[in-house]
């Protein structure tokens, strides 16, 4: 039985042809998850503060989050009083970074 074996490009959702952004929400899930952690917070707890229904939490953990955006999970960082920043800058560059600073305009549209 041959194996056929492919050289990694670095990331396993990249290999696995996911789209980039899939990548950020798991990260953002896995934050999700630290945070609770920091914070003592079983899922109802953490659902009941974020503004969501605990088996949608459940999902989000469980890396079930197609339906939420970038946008929405980081209202849900918000909730638990994280700040989410985007930072942008040209590749390979030295350049200081243009950052937007996204709570307080996810604040002010809630």
């Amino acid at each position: 039985m041959a194996v056929n074996i492919q050289k990694s490009k670095g990331s396993v959702f990249d290999d696995l042809g996911y789209a980039p952004e899939h990548r950020i929400k798991a990260d953002m899930a896995l934050t999700i998850k630290a945070r609770m952690k920091s914070l003592k917070l079983n899922q109802t707890k953490a659902a009941k503060r974020m503004g969501i229904k605990q088996p949608d939490l459940s999902n989000i953990l469980r890396g079930n989050f197609r339906g939420y955006s970038v946008e929405r999970l980081t209202r849900l960082l918000g909730a638990l009083d994280c700040d989410v920043d985007i930072v942008i800058r040209p590749h390979g560059s030295n350049i200081a970074p243009y950052i937007i600073y996204m709570n307080p305009v996810l604040t002010h549209r809630v």
